[in-house]
Formats: structure tokens, sequence, C-alpha cells
């Protein structure tokens, strides 16, 4: 049969598509066509449309089975490249012998103008062979054909086969990397010695990440970004805040010494190798980089959408759009960036236009090894870094013991990213000297792995014997270097020894200067919030009008009548309109307010609405963006579908922050259980743990309403469980002053705290919840509300309640007129009001008090009042069960009905 039938048999506009599909990328299309159209293409230039040669070069079907063997390197050769120091690596089929592509030894001396590709120009095959060796399958892995933006895939490629051929860094570089390496493997070797058996995750195998991130940092100022923000967990820890963030020595080892007076009045404290730290830092080419380390807690790779958020933050606020000016840089482990999935949601994430942070510089320590599970059982994919290619990510695989090819690489990853504004992974392939930790035994798991390790020479010694092999190093500049860093150690250490250091708070960012800590007394009284009714109407304006020739829903077009009804003709505000307004007087105040959640433009219960589309075209149209001239644009984001991420980055924005509104909203309140991580290590903690503030506002839509176990309890009693030193606030709120006066608040105090607010769904729209607009021009927020609507000497009872229930018992206190029984409403459960409330209870005389929740009794408020509130309350509640709430609507209405009737019969 014709060899060529296939082609004959295809129909012509088939082809024609192909075609079209190939030229626009060449990725897109199946191999077997794309090496047609390549040879179809070279036949072209070389012979034109006639077949007639264009030049003096007699082509063969063998130039085109050297481009195809030119093809297969830049694909494939990654698999085979020589990137392990330890240990051989595993055997994958790849077709990269010239016997493959019917080529024999005896081509290996013809010349093919396809040399040209790899910028040879005509070149024999024996030198374009060596050529893609050296580039392709040497100490480092170049994987890039997945990357089908053709602009991008050129660019890298160009890269790569002009400077990756003959990796020789300037001289000065040279002394740079070793410098900076003799620090990193000294620094280990001293830990060793003088502090044995402490815990201190040594980087040992893999310091050649020192000397990467310092020309990442060095290279990134050469490209005009500002600052850099580092994420990473315990591995290397101590050498980077040494070695790159220039915490002194003796800091470090006070730590170790526990030689330290602690202050606990600035909390509680966190282990070494979890704290952050921030300083300027001059780098080799004279230019000052901002370089900061975010603390992290030991949940591997939680810390990274926070370093994502802080830097969009930045990039946002400080650098107003650039993104070149503020570089996230993560530094991930092997087994964990391969099974964590909040790096999946980091990375999916990357691109989107609410949080994209310019690209992130992805650095994995590849030690082989995560904890004791060996790399064949922590992942299914051939390399950990594989959900790159999920957003077309390069990655370079790199030999940990070859430090200026993992210095090419750290240049090539800043180059890449501040052209391109996407992320960029660097595999460096290394080892652990030790266990997991130094009191570790490794050989229990993995013997043969840590007898080749323990006969290995460290990164330091390779380089040097590599450096007086070229004759480019004397044996005395390296004895010199290496006593007189031993020499400086040994003296920090003695000094501590003899004079310990006074306690001193971990050092936070400069932005956080002007705030102080709060004090206990702060939270007595709120400080006005009020707003002019100026600011009302220029906001209430903004959001009921639309630009002329916009066309918005017919349902649309009745919420814009009625907010303009609401402002200026009724002059009372619901739930959207108030919480509209906080936003909008903060944004006409110059203060970044930003939002993101599922389906906050519009509210998963569609009340909020802070964006219009037009009916027609679906064009957007933000009011609040039209308040004034000089104004910030509101912030809001629809966000992936995600929890722990997407908080993860608005705790990072908040962070960077102290001076925006950053709110966070669930699509349902118990959906943040997605991200307890982020919740419990760092929102609930990170005042106490690493005095870092933050004023984040999360949103979780909370109440029982018959909607079943998932869509009923925000988990109240989780965050009430966590709840010391005044470390969070915890609010129920009933009235839309309240939501207002609460947002203005979080920026408004001199200090932060995050926010966790109980948000309404039916009482969105619930007439009791409407305020009238002098609660916004005068006031603040009300931590306790009492009952006007009883005779104050008559009470016997007092119902205190938060939230949605409260409108139960008021319409039952209506219906029975029981003017004996007070409803009080605690809209601020923590930090406890109980001064507010003591000046309420004594309006009354010595009344039987009841705590009223529509909880179970094992959750809500409840087990928290009952264990801390010296108050006599007894209780009613829903019965103690495993589940938040009945699944079936009758059952719910009947609980309902009987724990309301329980409260007033009690």
């Amino acid at each position: 049969m014709d060899k060529y039938s296939y082609i004959a048999n295809a129909h012509g506009n088939y082809l024609d598509e192909l075609f079209k599909a190939y030229k626009d990328n060449p990725n897109s299309i199946d191999e077997s066509w794309k090496k047609f159209f390549e040879g179809f293409e070279f036949a072209q230039e070389k012979y034109g449309e006639n077949g007639v040669a264009t030049t003096d070069a007699i082509a063969t079907p063998k130039e085109t089975a050297v481009r195809n063997l030119i093809y297969n390197y830049r694909s494939w050769a990654h698999l085979i490249a020589d990137t392990n120091p330890v240990r051989e690596r595993r055997h994958h089929v790849t077709k990269l012998e010239i016997k493959d592509f019917d080529l024999s030894e005896s081509d290996l001396d013809s010349e093919f103008e396809v040399g040209a590709e790899i910028g040879l120009g005509k070149a024999t095959l024996r030198k374009i062979v060596e050529k893609l060796k050296k580039v392709y399958s040497n100490h480092i892995g170049f994987e890039y054909s997945h990357v089908r933006n053709s602009e991008v895939h050129e660019w890298f490629k160009g890269k790569v086969e002009a400077e990756g051929f003959d990796i020789n860094p300037p001289k000065e570089e040279k002394r740079r990397i070793l410098s900076k390496l003799n620090e990193a493997v000294v620094f280990e070797n001293f830990l060793h010695t003088k502090f044995l058996g402490q815990k201190r995750f040594s980087l040992e195998g893999g310091e050649n990440m020192i000397p990467a991130l310092d020309r990442i940092i060095s290279k990134a100022a050469e490209l005009d970004a500002a600052e850099v923000m580092i994420g990473m967990a315990h591995r290397g820890r101590l050498n980077v805040l040494a070695n790159i963030m220039g915490k002194t020595y003796e800091e470090i080892f006070s730590e170790f010494e526990g030689n330290q007076e602690v202050d606990l009045t600035m909390g509680d404290g966190d282990v070494k190798y979890h704290l952050g730290y921030s300083s300027h830092m001059e780098t080799t080419s004279g230019k000052k980089m901002y370089v900061k380390l975010a603390p992290n807690p030991s949940h591997l790779e939680a810390v990274d959408p926070v370093v994502l958020g802080y830097s969009r933050a930045q990039i946002d606020d400080e650098y107003k759009g650039d993104m070149g000016k503020a570089i996230p840089i993560l530094i991930h482990g092997d087994a964990a960036v391969a099974g964590q999935g909040i790096v999946y949601e980091c990375v999916q994430m990357s691109l989107l236009e609410g949080y994209k942070s310019g690209g992130t510089i992805h650095f994995v320590i590849n030690n082989q090894v995560g904890f004791t599970t060996d790399f064949v059982d922590a992942r299914s994919s051939i390399y950990c870094t594989d959900l790159a290619k999920i957003v077309d990510a390069p990655i370079l695989h790199v030999n940990g013991d070859d430090a200026e090819a993992v210095n090419f690489c750290a240049n090539l990853a800043v180059e890449f990213r501040q052209r391109f504004n996407k992320d960029i992974f660097i595999d460096m392939l290394c080892y652990r000297r030790h266990g997991h930790n130094e009191s570790d035994e490794p050989k229990f798991t993995q013997p043969k792995l840590y007898n080749a390790i323990g006969k290995h020479p460290n990164p330091r010694e390779v380089y040097v014997k590599t450096l007086k092999e070229r004759g480019d190093l004397d044996e005395s500049d390296v004895e010199k270097l290496d006593k007189e860093f031993k020499t400086l150690l040994q003296n920090r250490l003695d000094e501590i020894k003899q004079n310990p250091l006074p306690y001193k708070p971990q050092k936070i960012e400069e932005e956080w200067n002007h705030l102080r800590r709060s004090k206990v007394e702060d939270f007595d009284k709120s400080p006005d919030t009020s707003i002019s009714q100026d600011v009302i109407d220029k906001v209430g304006k903004a959001i009921s009008e639309v630009p002329k020739g916009f066309k918005p829903l017919r349902q649309i077009e009745k919420l814009i009548k009625d907010r303009k009804a609401n402002f200026f003709e009724k002059k009372e505000l619901g739930w959207a309109d108030a919480e509209l307004l906080a936003y909008g007087s903060l944004l006409a105040e110059g203060t970044i307010v930003r939002m993101s959640g599922q389906d906050v433009k519009r509210g998963t219960f569609s009340h909020r609405h802070a964006y219009f589309f037009d009916s027609n075209t679906n064009e957007p149209y933000c009011g609040l963006n039209n308040i004034q001239k000089d104004q910030q644009p509101l912030r809001i984001y629809n966000s992936l579908l995600s929890e722990y991420g997407v908080l993860g980055f608005e705790y990072g924005y908040a962070m960077a922050t102290p001076n925006a509104l950053v709110i966070w909203e669930a699509q349902f309140g118990d959906f943040a259980n997605g991200a307890q991580i982020m919740i419990d290590q760092f929102i609930i903690s990170a005042e106490s743990k690493w005095q870092r503030m933050n004023g984040l506002v999360m949103l979780l839509p909370h109440g029982y309403e018959g909607q079943g176990p998932e869509h009923s309890s925000a988990r109240m009693e989780r965050f009430l469980q966590m709840c010391a030193g005044e470390n969070i606030i915890i609010a129920n709120l009933t009235t839309s002053a309240n939501i207002f006066h609460l947002m203005r608040r979080q920026v408004m105090w001199e200090f932060r705290k995050p926010a966790v607010v109980f948000s309404p769904k039916s009482l969105l729209r619930h007439p009791g919840t409407i305020s009238p607009i002098k609660d916004f021009t005068s006031g603040r927020f009300q931590e306790v509300i009492g009952d006007d609507y009883v005779t104050n000497k008559n009470v016997k009872k007092v119902l205190f309640c938060s939230g949605k229930v409260y409108f139960d018992l008021l319409e039952e206190q209506s219906k029975k007129k029981a003017k004996d029984v007070a409803i009080v409403r605690v809209e601020q459960i923590y930090p406890w009001p109980q001064k507010q409330i003591d000046a309420i209870l004594k309006k009354y005389n010595n009344p039987k008090l009841v705590w009223v929740q529509e909880e179970p009794k094992n959750m809500g408020a409840w087990s928290y009042i009952n264990m801390r509130i010296d108050m006599d309350f007894e209780v009613v509640a829903r019965k103690i069960s495993a589940s938040p709430a009945t699944g079936f609507s009758k059952v719910h209405k009947e609980e309902q009905a009987n724990l309301v009737k329980q409260a007033f019969e009690i």
C-alpha cells in the first residue's frame, strides 16, 4: 500500500484546518501531523512552492529526520538528563538515539542545514548531537514542550539553546556563589556540632538553594523589582534567615541556647523554624531589595496563598499595579508540592484577574524523601512538579550538586517571570543528609540511599573541586573563606553564652509600625464610625443609577428603583444598602476595599448586586466605582471554587495592607471548614504566635431555616473555643446599621483584629433589620442591643440571644404581649461585652437570665458561655446532636417552635 495514502485520502478542507491550527499553535495537533507539517514547511523553505530548490542546498529526507531528532530532544531529553546527584534515574522510554530516526554513525560527519534550528548554522550531525546533549541531557532537564503559547515557547527555547550550552558565569558571580555556598554549608555544620541533636531541619545536601535564592533576589533587583516575599516550610529555614534575610547569628544562637527572658505579654511565641522576618538587602548590583519571609505553621504549603495575597496587595497598594515590582517566591519540598492540594489551588488561581500576582518563582528542594516515604510512594506522576503544566509553567529540573547550573536556573527563572508575569518552577534534585529532623534515623527506611549519601561530598566540596580543576580558584582562597566564617560563628556563640540577648518581639513589616496592640479596655466602647449625610447621598446616588444607554434586567431595574427610594425617600436602609454604604464610604475616603469569595459580586442569596450587567451586551457596571473622582476602586472578585486557597490569599492581602478592608465571604458558612487549616494556624493564632495582627473579615452565612445539616451552621462553637486574649471578633448581627459600623470599625481601630461575622440569609431582606439613616450619621457599633418594648420595673426574665433567633423570640413576645420578658441581643459574642450587658441589666430587678440559641446545646455559643462567662444562665437550645441540623423541614419547624415556646415558659 502507498505509504502516503493517508494524505491522499484526507479531505482537503480538513487538511487546511489542521494546517491552520498548526500555524497558530504547533502543539495543539497530534504529534504525527505536527511532524508532517514540519516536513512540509521544510520542503517549502528548501524547494519553494513548485518543488524547485530555492538554494543550492540539496535537501534529503534525512534533514527531516535530524529535525525530528532535535524536536525529540527538546520534548523528552529531560527524562534522561543527569539531574540526580545520589542515585540512578528511573528508566523512561525515549527516542533520542540517531538510530531511532533511520540515521547511522555514517551520517555523523554529514552536514545538515537544520543545524540552524539550534543556532549552529549548517553543521555536522555529530556537532548537532553534541550540542543537544550538552543543552538538554546534562545537569539541567528543561521541560517546556507543554507550553502552548508560541511566543513563550519560542522565547524559552531560544534562551535555553543560546545560553544553556556552555554555562560559565562571570568570575564575580562564581565568587558570590562560593561565598554563599560556604556560608550555607559551614553554618549547617556549625549548628550540627554545637547543638547536637537539637531540631533544626537542616539544609544539608540542598545548600545550593542559598546561592540560588541570593541570585534570584539579585537578578530581580537588576530587573527593577523592589521586593520579594518568600514562603517556605521548616527545611533550611534557619539558613535562609541567617544567610539571606540577615537575621543575626546572635539571635539564632540565642534561640538554640534558650536563655532569653521571655515576655509572654507579647504572646505565646513559636518555635524558631516557624518565625518570619523582614530586612532591606543590598544586592550585588548595589540595588536595595525589601526581602520578607512569611511566618508559617508546620502545615506544609499552608503559607503559599498567604504569600501570593501579600504580594498582590503590595502590587495593588504600594506599586500601583506594577506586577514587576513585587515577586513571590515559594520554596517547596518535593513530597509537599506533589501531595498538598493547596499548591494546585494556588497554581490554578495564578492567572485569574482577582488573584494573579505577576507570576511566582517556585523552588523545590527535592530531597527525594518525604519524612520516611520514598518518592515512588509519594506520587503517581513522573515529577513532583507536574502540576505546573496546568498553567503551562516551564520547569527546570536541575542537579543540586551543580552550583552553576542552579545559578543559571535562578537567572532564567527571574528573567522569565519578569518578562511574562507567569509562574515558573525550579526542581532542584538533591538529598537530605540527616533524617526528617536531626534526631531521626533515615536508614530505618532508606538504607541503600543513605549509605550512598554518607559517602557523598557536600555541594561546597563538589563546587570547590570544579573550580580548582578549571583553575578558577586557589586552595588558599577556599581555606581563608572557611576559616574566617567559622571564627565569626564561634565568636558570636561565645558572646551569646556570656551575655544573653534581651527579649525583643519579632520584627514586623514597616507597614504596621503606625498601629499598636489592643488593650482589654479598647472593647468597652467602639469608636465613632458614623459618616456625614453628604457621603450617604453620594454613595446612594452612585449605587442607584446606571450610565445612559445601559440596559439592566427588569428585576434589576426594580432593585435600582428601590435603592433610590431607600436612600432618598424612605431614608432607611436594609442590609445590602448598608453594606454597600460601608464600602462606598471607605472607598471615598481613599481606603482600599477588597472582597472575594464564591459569587460575591451578586451574593449567594442575590442581595448584594455590587455589579450590574447589561441585558444585551453583558457589559458590567459598578456604581461604587463612580462615587467621586479621587476614590479607590472596589476590588470585588468572584473566586474560583476554593475555600482554603482563597481565604489564605485574602489573609495575606490583609497582612500586607493594614489600612485596607479585606473580606472573604463563604457561599454558606459551614463551607469555611474547607479552610480550617488557615483559620486555626493563621487567623486565630498568628498574633499570639508571631505578633502579626490582621484585620480580615470573614462573612459566614449562618442561621437555622430548614435547609438541612450542610446549610445551617457556620460552626460558631469552633471559633469561640479558640477565643483568648482578645484575638478575634465574633459577631452575629441583627441590624443593617451594625454591619455598616462593624465594617468601618475594622479600619478605624488603632489596632487590627480578624472579625468572623455570622451573616444572615433570610434576614438579608427581613424588615426588622432595617435601620434609619440617623443610625449611620451618628453612633457606633452596638455590641449589645437592649429591649425598648418591655416595662423595665416589671421584667422578671431576660432572654439573651444572638442573630436570627431574636426575630422568632420577638414575634412570640409581641404575640403574648409579654412586657415582663425582655429580649437582649448580644451582637458581639467575643470579646464578651460584659460592661455593656451590666449597664442593661441595671434597669431590671434581679431577673432570671436565660440564654436562647437555635443551635444544638453542644454547638453554637452555649459551651463558651457556660464555661467562660460568669453569669447565672439557664439555657434553651436544640437537643445535643452529632449533626448541626435536621434534614426534614417539618421537624425543623417543630423544633424551632418548641424552643421559642420553651424560652417564654422556662
